[in-house]
């Protein structure tokens, strides 16, 4: 059993529900509360792991990991769990009898979102324009070119209200974010600042820009989910107003 409060975990699923809306994978199928979720034209581990969603789900573990491991093998991606404070003990006493590795530690972190916050932000109205803003993204995160179709096969799946944001220069990106407003929540992703113009204020003017945005909207609560080896971000979100609401971490078999 969990070893947390029922209102925590109540948190935190709400949590990761909002989470699974803002950045949807193609294809989900459940393995009874196991969210398996697979994307066959964006390699993350987040589009593509197993999410266990119950502490109290611990039957067949054994079953069950090999069912998955062996879909992720037909489906050519790496058999990845993504562990959170939802996943029954009995499932990290199998993987770690079974020698899986952990990576990708990261932090969920929440914060009230109030007029007080937003007050100084720029007023800015998100693009409208996709195709700009994909193109933003991936020379501020430097991503390549080859994940264009699948990057963009995700922001446009987005299911609840979304505003993209780009802090611009003349012709230059600087900073970009994507805020996700899903009710009283305001999710903040794929936030990153341009290499070489970091430390420089960008970054938290165009999240400050964005929850302003979902603010009016409406939004109460902002959150976001930062790798814990990310230190600047992290004190930048910190310096903002953020707290750890819970972490999470992946797990995958051990090389041959």
């Amino acid at each position: 059993m969990s070893r947390h409060a029922p209102e925590t975990l109540a948190m935190i699923r709400r949590f990761e529900a909002a989470g699974f809306r803002a950045w949807p994978a193609n294809k989900v199928r459940f393995d009874g509360t196991w969210a398996i979720r697979m994307t066959a034209s964006h390699p993350a581990r987040r589009l593509n792991s197993v999410n266990p969603l119950d502490p109290g789900d611990a039957k067949h573990v054994s079953d069950r990991v090999e069912r998955a491991r062996r879909l992720f093998e037909a489906y050519g991606r790496t058999p990845t769990f993504r562990v959170s404070p939802l996943a029954a003990s009995a499932i990290t006493d199998y993987l770690d009898e079974h020698g899986w590795q952990k990576g990708g530690h990261s932090v969920v972190m929440q914060m009230p979102l109030t007029d007080d916050i937003v007050a100084d932000a720029m007023s800015q109205i998100p693009l409208k324009d996709l195709h700009r803003f994909v193109s933003a993204a991936l020379k501020v995160h430097d991503y390549g070119q080859e994940l264009r179709p699948g990057f963009t096969d995700v922001v446009s799946a987005i299911k609840a209200e979304a505003g993209f944001f780009v802090l611009e220069e003349g012709p230059r990106s600087l900073a970009t974010a994507i805020c996700v407003q899903d009710g009283a929540l305001a999710g903040l992703f794929e936030v990153a600042t341009a290499s070489g113009e970091r430390g420089k204020g960008y970054g938290q003017r165009t999240i400050l820009s964005a929850l302003k945005w979902a603010r009016l909207r409406g939004a109460s609560v902002a959150w976001l989910q930062v790798e814990l080896d990310n230190l600047p971000a992290l004190k930048l979100y910190e310096r903002l107003g953020f707290t750890e609401a819970y972490r999470y971490h992946y797990r995958q078999p051990p090389e041959n």
